[in-house]
């Protein structure tokens, strides 16, 4: 090969370039909540304009995270056992049931 440093650094910058390129696992984020039983869930799924649903295997809540039924914002509760969320969006880190399940606001400025 006639020029062995700049294929070097051509492979070294396209296997960066892929080591950060986003996902799409990065684009969603897992959370856990407190426990809350199946009433309390579909109150703030209906406040929050989602779907909810309940089998044997606990109770769920699915929203687009923009106030309708979706499956970008989802909230799963079983009894006793702490509720589980996952949101898209990546950076947002919500702390209530409620807030995962829809965008948050921007501040007006």
């Amino acid at each position: 090969m006639r020029h062995p440093i700049a294929f070097l650094i051509l492979t070294g910058a396209l296997a960066l370039g892929g080591a950060l390129a986003p996902t799409g696992a990065a684009h969603a984020r897992d959370l856990t909540f407190p426990a809350m039983n199946a009433d309390a869930l579909k109150s703030a799924c209906t406040t929050a304009g989602g779907k909810f649903s309940q089998d044997s295997n606990g109770y769920d809540c699915g929203t687009d995270c923009k106030g309708g039924p979706g499956t970008d914002c989802i909230v799963h509760c079983a009894d006793g056992k702490k509720c589980t969320a996952q949101v898209s969006g990546g950076g947002r880190r919500p702390h209530s049931v409620a807030a995962a399940l829809t965008k948050a606001q921007r501040h007006a400025r």
